[in-house]
């Protein structure tokens, strides 16, 4: 009787990643510093001066870290209850931060008080800044007002009720101390000179608006709500210029790099995008833990600091020369060639004994079951999504196996409605793979076969039929495309090769040339 023998999976190159200068530059970072605060982090600023700390907001507390720093070299827990928007002011001697009690508080970051306490407000304040004439804060709150305050004074400069809902986010021009933007979730942004008594501009995103950005210039806006980023032309009244949507989730937060070649966008859905503000198109992508609600980026990008809804806060540094020159010094030597070549030449003597070591083949669980006939289990295995996701080529192996063995129709058959959604979710995925696509269009008969009887008893099931037919008939679209390209192709090689061919002089082998007599030769005997 012949031994079992285990199935051979076939091996395909793999694709290799699409490395760009973006890839490198943004892979040029340290592994992740996880530094836990006592709630969902809702907000990180940077200090504009140096040495470039950071204030982040989180519950009741407001803590500044240094860059380097894993503990708080500082801390502003005058709050009962939680704060929110704690921002720098451009010199970076003071700190404004919103409260859920309405009250803006005013922070000197050398000391411990507070100095200013600006009430007014009915409901949570979720936007503070500073003017860029210093003088000056501007606030928006859960009571649909944006105000103005004066620092000196402690007084109410302006107040506008225009947004009929939430105002969750706002900045101020760098250029113009008077005019400054606010975003609320009536799905409205509006731009405000404090030299008029109403907006001067609106721009309806679409969305509950989470975040507004100004670019340095002041000519650029970008706006973020629902899985949108926005991005609208100041100079031509608040036209739209760009809607993105990479986002499967929220987008919650903004910020641009240091250089404004490149803008950043946090979300729900634990991803950050990285845009070139040319092109708008993502040229990186960053994965984390938990989902977004707050980023920042270092000034020269020395550090990116995302805060998280799990109250996670994490920090990557960019990697220095010192650092690569050090990595490298420590990198383990490998062992000499005459390592791997010891007693490759050693020749057996008569009285040597060899003592031979048996090797127990072990089998993977699809194999045992192949191995029993338990061809539906077999498959089942093979779809659970560790192999499915990671080894497509493992689960084509055994559909094809099982086609070899005439028994594929009866591992499909019998299927419930979370099996056959598994299954047909694989073949959506890569039925126009050209690695796979002989083996899977195969399969994809044999279900429509199977269940054409079921068909319009589960909307799902329903949807994913829909979805595979017009992947296939797209697929067939293409293909019929890329035939015309090629019969025209083969049109214009063909003209080339014939103008060529008559361009070329007529060569006679053994005649005259044109305009000489013929030459004789004579043959001696």
């Amino acid at each position: 009787m012949t031994t079992y023998k285990p199935l051979r999976v076939q091996s395909y190159p793999k694709l290799g990643e699409k490395v760009t200068q973006d890839t490198i530059y943004w892979k040029n970072y340290k592994t992740a510093v996880q530094i836990k605060e006592f709630g969902a982090v809702t907000k990180i600023d940077f200090s504009p001066l140096s040495p470039y700390n950071y204030a982040v907001t989180a519950s009741t507390r407001i803590h500044v870290y240094g860059q380097y720093s894993q503990e708080p070299i500082k801390t502003f827990s005058r709050f009962k209850v939680p704060a929110y928007c704690g921002t720098y002011r451009d010199d970076g001697k003071l700190l404004v931060s919103g409260c859920e009690d309405g009250v803006v508080r005013l922070f000197d970051i050398d000391g411990k008080g507070i100095l200013r306490q600006l009430s007014g407000h009915t409901k949570a304040v979720h936007l503070t800044d500073f003017t860029s004439d210093k003088y000056r804060i501007l606030s928006g709150s859960d009571d649909y007002t944006t105000r103005l305050w004066d620092i000196a004074n402690s007084t109410q400069l302006l107040s506008y009720s225009e947004h009929t809902d939430y105002v969750r986010c706002g900045t101020t021009s760098k250029l113009n101390p008077d005019l400054f933007v606010t975003g609320s979730y009536d799905h409205t942004i509006k731009v405000f000179d404090a030299r008029t008594d109403s907006s001067v501009m609106t721009m309806d995103h679409g969305q509950p608006v989470e975040s507004v950005l100004l670019f340095p210039s002041g000519g650029l806006l970008v706006s973020a709500g629902g899985r949108y980023v926005k991005v609208w032309d100041m100079l031509k009244g608040g036209q739209e210029l760009v809607s993105l949507r990479n986002h499967h989730k929220t987008v919650t937060s903004l910020c641009l790099s240091s250089s404004g070649h490149r803008l950043l966008s946090g979300s729900l859905d634990r991803h950050v995008k990285v845009y070139s503000t040319t092109t708008y198109k993502v040229v990186h992508s960053f994965d984390y833990a938990a989902s977004i609600l707050s980023l920042a980026l270092a000034p020269e990008d020395k550090v990116i600091v995302v805060g998280m809804t799990n109250g996670v806060l994490n920090v990557r540094h960019k990697k220095q020369a010192e650092d690569k020159v050090e990595a490298a010094s420590k990198k383990r030597r490998r062992p000499a060639y005459r390592f791997f070549v010891k007693g490759k030449d050693y020749m057996p003597k008569q009285d040597d004994l060899l003592v031979s070591k048996s090797v127990k083949t072990y089998l993977k669980k699809y194999d045992r079951q192949l191995k029993s006939f338990e061809v539906s289990e077999a498959l089942n295995t093979v779809l659970q999504p560790h192999i499915r996701v990671k080894s497509p080529e493992v689960t084509v192996a055994v559909m094809q196996e099982l086609n070899r063995r005439g028994t594929l129709k009866s591992a499909l058959a019998g299927r419930d409605e979370k099996n056959l959604t598994m299954l047909l979710s694989f073949l959506i995925r890569h039925i126009v793979d050209p690695r796979f696509a002989p083996v899977l269009v195969n399969v994809a008969d044999m279900i429509l076969d199977i269940y054409i009887l079921v068909a319009g008893q589960s909307a799902v099931i329903d949807k994913q039929f829909v979805k595979l037919q017009e992947l296939i008939e797209k697929e067939i679209d293409y293909q019929e495309e890329l035939v015309e390209v090629l019969g025209m192709m083969d049109t214009l090689f063909a003209t080339m090769t014939a103008k060529k061919e008559a361009a070329a002089p007529e060569r006679k082998p053994n005649g005259p040339v044109d305009g000489q007599e013929p030459s004789v030769t004579m043959e001696m005997a």
